[in-house]
């Protein structure tokens, strides 16, 4: 988990010794052996293949129909070994680590379930929805420090205090009973904990894999899918076996035991930029792909939140079992296992942003087409959410990769922290204004479903005009 000096990155790539220095330092070259993870020999060497002379420049395309991007910034000294028994250890350690930050984030509708049945009857979903709103800003909006903080320092101070942070908010939270200890010790102390796993545990990857950022990333994030798939079940046998408070403390447990693991594994490679600062840098919005990148990602995460939250009261809703109600949130983590592996694979082949756009235009059909007219049959929400879980997953997982296309990996953390941090104010306002508009409409979800999938519609025009923007019209364009 500590950072590796400059010499050991020289050396993760060595330039082949056939090639002259000027050309070797330019050239580009993937050599795989048959492993399909690269667990033993992969050597990558970037490329220029056009230089912007400023960093932080806007992505720009020239209309062309040419099927590599003009990248934007600088990445001739940028190597990655690709694969490699380091490499995937990492990979191993941030998996843990999502585990529990991104599968506690996954299972919110068990626990919106339980406590507004329970401990938090009295209340109306709209307040409920407050704590688990603020839980979401706070593992987004803290990103802002967390993300410089990472490229800079690396992840061991940030790794450890998530942990300790984590495990102290779900013993808490085992005892809660009123409002206020509940929003304190899940939406505040759980939200910052998330925020510090989660930042440095994607930013990491990225340290050690470029071409194929898509399938490592997507590798690592199918540990929250799995954590929504395991959880709920647990929590579910665990309520009714021994009660709220031990079924979250063995939860905690849980969660302690995969962030100490991830402590021992999670690290940085490359060196800080020189003069890197913690404090956030609000013109790489001049950025304008960046900008449009940022503005898709904020209306994904409003409406994501929504089936996440409400899925299981939904099904309550229509007249289906408690028991079939809680699974219904493993059958969306169920389809977004595999939505997490396996456009991470092709994201590598047909760029990152094209994906995100076929995976975002499934989640609008699944809305529409499948939600709303046959929700309330069996069969109806349980394809919804095995669909909806397929595209969200991809959708999670491609984000970080097609941000790390706008920019250095050095700046990685920075820009995709910035990024969320936006993005937290829609998962702030979300989930509480979801809830108003089911009191809207009397109990009715119908309110619920067109709004989610107005969302997802002018999310994938965001995304189509931040391709636009970094590569022009062409629609063959890998990017």
């Amino acid at each position: 988990m500590t950072r590796i000096d400059e010499k050991e990155v020289r050396e993760v790539s060595p330039v082949p010794p056939h090639l002259p220095p000027a050309d070797a330092k330019r050239s580009k070259s993937l050599t795989r052996d048959a492993d399909p993870f690269g667990l033993t020999t992969d050597t990558y060497n970037n490329t220029d293949k056009s230089q912007d002379p400023d960093p932080e420049s806007p992505v720009t395309g020239d209309g062309s129909d040419t099927d590599v991007p003009t990248p934007p910034y600088d990445e001739v000294e940028e190597t990655y070994p690709e694969g490699g028994r380091r490499a995937w250890l990492v990979v191993a350690g941030s998996w843990m680590a999502l585990f529990a930050s991104l599968g506690l984030m996954n299972i919110l509708a068990t626990f919106h379930t339980y406590v507004s049945t329970h401990q938090l009857a009295h209340y109306d979903d709209g307040i409920i929805g407050w704590i688990f709103s603020i839980y979401v800003f706070l593992c987004f909006f803290l990103g802002i420090y967390i993300g410089p903080i990472f490229d800079k320092y690396g992840p061991r101070y940030l790794i450890m205090a998530g942990t300790v942070a984590l495990t102290a908010s779900l013993m808490l939270l085992s005892i809660c009973t009123q409002f206020w200890q509940f929003l304190l010790a899940f939406g505040v102390l759980s939200g910052c904990a998330s925020s510090l796993l989660f930042t440095p545990s994607i930013a990491a990857i990225g340290h050690f894999f470029n071409a194929r950022r898509g399938l490592a990333t997507g590798v690592a994030t199918t540990a929250g899918s799995l954590g929504g798939v395991i959880f709920p079940l647990m929590l579910q046998s665990l309520f009714t076996r021994v009660g709220w408070a031990w079924a979250v403390r063995t939860l905690g447990f849980v969660c302690l035991a995969l962030c100490l693991a991830a402590n021992f594994l999670i690290r940085s490679r490359l060196p800080p930029k020189a003069g890197a600062s913690v404090h956030p840098d609000p013109k790489i919005f001049l950025n304008k792909a960046f900008a449009l990148t940022t503005l898709a990602v904020f209306l994904l995460e409003f409406a994501l939140f929504i089936p996440l939250t409400y899925i299981s009261s939904y099904a309550l809703a229509m007249g289906f079992s408690d028991a079939f109600s809680f699974q219904m949130v493993t059958v969306l983590n169920v389809g977004s296992v595999v939505g997490r592996i396996v456009p991470g694979y092709y994201a590598d082949v047909i760029g990152p942003f094209n994906a995100n756009i076929i995976s975002v235009a499934i989640t609008i059909v699944a809305c529409f087409a499948v939600w709303l007219p046959a929700g309330d049959t069996k069969a109806g929400i349980v394809v919804f959410s095995l669909l909806f879980g397929f595209a969200s997953g991809s959708n999670i997982s491609l984000v970080p990769v097609s941000i790390g296309k706008l920019c250095r990996t050095q700046d990685y953390g920075r820009y995709y922290a910035t990024c969320y941090t936006v993005v937290s104010v829609a998962a702030l306002i979300g989930i509480p204004i979801a809830g108003k508009i089911l009191t809207a409409c009397d109990g009715d979800y119908w309110g619920l479903i067109v709004t989610t999938g107005l969302f997802y519609c002018a999310s994938l025009a965001a995304f189509y005009f931040a391709k636009v923007a970094a590569v022009g019209w062409s629609w063959k364009a890998k990017f």
